[in-house]
């Protein structure tokens, strides 16, 4: 892939991400309690959260970054998401503000929980 095209591709990354917004501990909180089947929507969020996390800390190490967690083989599976965000939120208590992003909780649940031995 050529120059022009790499500053273009990262371009329209860019402007996509800057309109796309998380979620907030708060609205998912919400859709838990108020919508109907909402502890299953939460649920799936919370693994495509999870999913996206893996891919995204897989991304950096491709590209040369050190890596925030690292699954080396242990065991990870889309069930163990909702537990993982919760875990996190229990042991960092009044750490985590309601209008922070899920994904936040998330990743720093991934970095706890998987540790890099380094």
């Amino acid at each position: 892939m050529n120059l022009a095209m790499w500053r273009l591709l990262m371009l329209c990354v860019a402007l996509l991400a800057t309109q796309a917004s998380a979620m907030s501990i708060r609205e998912l909180r919400a859709i838990e309690q108020l919508q109907a089947n909402g502890e299953l929507h939460a649920q799936y969020y919370l693994i495509g959260v999870m999913e996206g996390a893996l891919e995204a800390n897989a991304m950096a190490q491709r590209m040369g970054r050190k890596p925030v967690f690292c699954v080396s083989g242990r065991r990870l599976t889309p069930p163990m998401a909702q537990s993982l965000y919760r875990a996190e939120l229990q042991r960092n208590e009044g750490v985590y503000e309601a209008d922070m992003p899920v994904e936040l909780v998330m990743t720093n649940a991934l970095a706890s929980s998987y540790r890099c031995a380094d």
